[in-house]
């Protein structure tokens, strides 16, 4: 009995509680101006729709690993030829 009374109450209490957050963030104006806050990560050093960073690095800082056959398990893994 006790844990259906749990169960209804979050029923209740959950959806209350988000749309009682939806009415303050509309009431204060959060759902405005959605495309000025994700602008206001640029700037001039990182203009809006240019990449200035790479992840994980530059390519030439990249070293490709060499290719083995085999699965590992064995230690006897055999370079392929390049």
């Amino acid at each position: 009995m006790i844990v259906w009374l749990l169960f209804i109450g979050s029923l209740i209490v959950l959806p209350g509680s988000a749309l009682l957050a939806l009415r303050w963030a509309a009431r204060t104006g959060q759902l405005e101006a959605f495309q000025k806050g994700a602008l206001q990560i640029f700037d001039e050093e990182e203009p809006v729709g240019q990449m200035t960073d790479h992840f994980p690095g530059p390519d030439r800082l990249r070293r490709p690993k060499p290719a083995t056959t085999g699965h590992g398990s064995r230690g006897d893994e055999k370079e392929l030829p390049s």
